[in-house]
């Protein structure tokens, strides 16, 4: 009688089946179940009654108390979830650990837009194996462990003698990894990605148990989510739990019924702390009260965590789930750091049209274009499509050659592809320098295609721009950094894989220090006497074969050379903000410090023209993506006052060349699903255009000879404006210019100066502002000289006619011949 009333009371209750609350301790059972010798018969008959009586009262309090706890329909939600938190955030203390099975391990995946991948492609990394060893120290290491209370009958234990024996042999327990990778698969749904990481997901939507702090609240438990240089900045790297124990949860509201089919983890982005959760359990709900666990069989599925803090860790699901609300509970971390998390939800929304934030929140496009991330042999064929296609406005070429030897392709559209123009200004848009930043590569694929189909079609805007612009695109600087990235998919890249080129370099800062040549020289004050402020030479170290230089960066320098560009912007990713030059600080030391070029006014204007332009990128109400709030700035900074960067691509550009270039930052996510390209393209092609537009402002114009020849590196100086720009070898210039009058003057060696006033109107269009020099007489006696190989010059002796006819013998004087 004993053995029944023992294992009556051990027997689970429905609470616990759901979300169990605190459990009796065992000394508390071990008085109930263990009576005195001398009474055992009549105990255990009251222990029969008591043990079904019991349970009734516990059913019955749980009724009672959910219904107590229950707040009317329409009391606000979040007063909801804290009347009723107390009865669904305990867990039950002593669980038992069970091992996680292998399809739903983490692992790096091939590509997130693709099937999740089996247990033979997971990556060394996130392997487990699957030894009870292990399983017993990963119990002793950790802070908190689960114990599930295991109470078999001597019934239930001899029909389990098969798997006794399993366990004692091979280890092929119901829950043990070799036994599950036969019995489960994963959710073959394909689900994308919910938006935490792209804020679609807004910070209303995510609530955990506790929090640290605010700057580590449930709002920053978004995956890839970046934190500030020090660990006590109001924006921090994760969301973190006020108490480390196994109570702690992160919940996420989809606002509608949605298909769960997998979780992404990611650790504490930090650079002084160590945090990340190593397992969780996952429970979904549908009204946020009554909770329901994911099993494995019949326990509680225990999904394995992160290893370190920055490579996401992916697991997907046995089987999809349909709720509204998931939870992810951590149950163990890195045993010398504390409970923090970044995570990404993948699940599919179930159709509802009557949802209002669905309605809210959906962007659609007319645009017929190849929405879907491109591989390097798709992204050429792509290009020869578009060629194919428009083959009269369009022309590929490459600019040289990446680590690994594939082939820089760039697009150019022109009405006369092929040849530079005089008059006509030249223009391009680069992505790709960090090769994982993959939105700005297929942003520059859409537009090529945008741009052929609308100038089919007739568009006055573009065929406008295609006849008076010769427009170059690379969409991929980087593409063996993209390769790496691509390979692992989107989620699972994190934040810096394919980032570098394949030889370790930083492609976009790789190019010469300009700056602290020019700032040298005007310390020392050379310039003009020894020095220019323009065309800043490379200096004969970083052109040097023995020199960090990227075989990518060397061929953009080549392109830079080459081409008269006079406008252009390189596509980034993980933020939402345009940089503009400097990019470096002046004063040594400082990290952040406001730099401005002496074209302040004319980069703050073109920076705003994309910005402004954007669908998100000035609007105050859109969520910060990291830590910077540049919707105070307008949607603009200035690089160095973001932070400090010596050898950028811009610099180099500006200081270097005619080129006025800038970063846009199109995203905060680097590598978004290819479900989100729609509403990306549509968040930027505005601005895209409306950047490419802006080479027609200023002035432009032609410097002549007295013979209509057009003067190659002339140099054109605006006053009040200590940077000037030279003419291309047809004589043409381009200035960009903020609308205003300008005094500009035209200086070549050999030419007199000359100057006007040339006024820059509202309205898109240069001003036309040609040139006609002269030669000074310095000038030609030079050319002379060197027409005669500097040689003195020497004439035939010319006499006055008066000498001439006197030398000339008269008829006095002439002899007489005689015969």
């Amino acid at each position: 009688m004993g053995t029944k009333a023992e294992a009556a009371l051990q027997t689970k209750t429905p609470l616990e089946t759901s979300e169990p609350g605190p459990a009796r301790t065992k000394q508390q059972d071990l008085q109930l179940v263990i009576p005195p010798q001398g009474q055992a018969t009549m105990m255990g008959q009251r222990l029969n009654h008591l043990s079904v009586l019991g349970l009734l009262l516990l059913l019955l309090d749980l009724d009672v108390s959910r219904g107590s706890a229950a707040p009317a329909e329409d009391e606000d939600y979040y007063m909801q979830e804290l009347l009723t938190r107390d009865h669904y955030s305990h867990v039950a203390p002593e669980e038992e650990i069970v091992p996680p099975v292998p399809p739903f391990e983490g692992a790096r995946g091939t590509d997130r837009n693709k099937r999740p991948p089996s247990q033979k492609e997971t990556t060394n990394r996130n392997k487990r194996p699957s030894t009870q060893k292990e399983v017993t120290g990963k119990a002793e290491n950790v802070r908190q462990t689960d114990k599930t209370r295991v109470t078999e009958t001597k019934s239930v234990k001899n029909g389990n003698k098969k798997d006794e024996k399993n366990k004692k042999g091979t280890l092929k327990t119901p829950n043990s990894i070799n036994e599950g990778e036969g019995q489960y698969k994963s959710a073959k749904e394909e689900c994308p990605p919910m938006g935490l990481e792209t804020l679609k997901i807004d910070d209303f939507q995510l609530h955990a148990s506790t929090m640290r702090r605010y700057g580590l609240g449930a709002h920053r438990g978004r995956l890839n989510i970046q934190a500030g240089l020090y660990d006590d900045d109001l924006y921090d790297g994760a969301w973190c739990a006020g108490r480390n124990d196994p109570l702690q949860w992160l919940e996420v509201d989809a606002r509608r019924l949605t298909k769960f089919t997998g979780v992404i983890t990611q650790g504490r982005s930090s650079l002084w702390s160590s945090d990340w959760v190593t397992s969780y359990k996952v429970l979904v709900s549908n009204d946020s009260h009554t909770w329901v666990t994911l099993k494995n069989g019949s326990q509680d599925l225990i999904f394995i965590g992160n290893k370190e803090k920055e490579i996401p860790v992916l697991n997907m699901f046995p089987v999809a789930v349909v709720a509204r609300y998931i939870r992810v509970n951590p149950r163990s971390w890195f045993n010398r750091g504390s409970i923090c998390m970044r995570v990404e939800i993948l699940g599919c929304p179930m159709p509802d049209s009557q949802n209002y934030y669905h309605r809210r929140n959906e962007i659609t496009t007319t645009d017929n274009l190849d929405f879907k991330h491109h591989s390097y042999k798709e992204m050429r064929h792509l290009m020869k499509v578009v060629n194919e296609k428009c083959p009269n406005i369009t022309r590929i070429y490459n600019i040289g050659k990446s680590h690994s030897g594939q082939k820089l392709y760039a697009i150019e559209i022109s009405d006369n592809p092929g040849e530079h123009e005089r008059g006509e200004p030249e223009f391009r848009y680069t992505a790709g320098s960090h090769g994982n930043e993959v939105l700005g590569r297929e942003l520059l694929l859409l537009l090529m295609q945008f741009m052929c189909q609308e100038y089919l079609s007739g568009s006055p805007r573009i065929r406008h721009l295609v006849h008076e612009t010769r427009i170059h695109l690379l969409p991929s600087v980087n593409p063996d950094g993209y390769d790496k990235a691509l390979e692992v998919g989107s989620e699972l890249s994190g934040w810096s894989l394919g980032r570098w080129s394949q030889d370790g370099v930083d492609i976009h800062h790789n190019f010469p220090d300009l700056n602290s040549i020019l700032w040298e020289a005007e310390t020392k004050k050379w310039i003009p006497r020894k020095m220019l402020n323009h065309h800043v030479p490379i200096p004969e170290w970083y052109q040097s074969k023995n020199s960090t230089v990227a075989a990518e960066t060397r061929a953009l320098v080549s392109w830079m050379e080459k081409i008269p560009f006079v406008l252009g912007g390189n596509l980034q990713g993980g933020e939402l903000v345009v940089t503009f030059p400097y990019d470096r600080t002046r004063s040594q030391g400082v990290s952040r410090e406001q730099t401005p070029t002496p074209d302040d006014h004319v980069f703050r204007w073109l920076a705003f023209s994309y910005a402004s332009t954007h669908r998100l990128m000035t609007d105050a109400r859109r969520r910060v993506c990291h830590t910077e709030d540049f919707a105070k700035e307008d949607g603009t900074i200035n690089g160095a006052s973001w932070h400090t960067a010596a050898g950028s691509m811009n610099d180099f550009s500006y200081l270097h060349t005619n080129c006025f270039e800038l970063s846009m930052y199109v995203g905060c996510d680097k590598f978004p699903h290819e479900r989100e390209l729609a509403e990306e393209w549509e968040n930027n092609r505005e601005s895209l255009l409306v950047f490419m537009e802006q080479v027609h402002r200023g002035i432009k114009g032609i410097v002549w000879d007295m013979q209509g020849r057009g003067i190659a590196n002339a140099i054109i100086q605006v006053e009040g404006i200590g940077h000037d720009i030279r003419t291309a070898a047809d004589g043409d210039y381009w200035r960009l210019l903020n609308p205003g009058e300008y005094s500009i003057t035209v200086r070549a060696e050999g030419y007199s100066a000359s100057s006007k006033v040339c006024e820059v109107g509202y309205d898109i269009g240069a001003t036309r502002c040609d040139f006609t020099v002269s030669r000074t007489n310095l000038s030609r006696i030079k050319e002379i000289m060197e027409r005669y190989n500097k040689q003195p010059i020497r004439q035939p002796l010319r006499l006055p006619v008066r000498q001439l006819q006197a030398r000339r013998p008269g008829p006095r004087h002439r002899r007489v011949r005689t015969s």
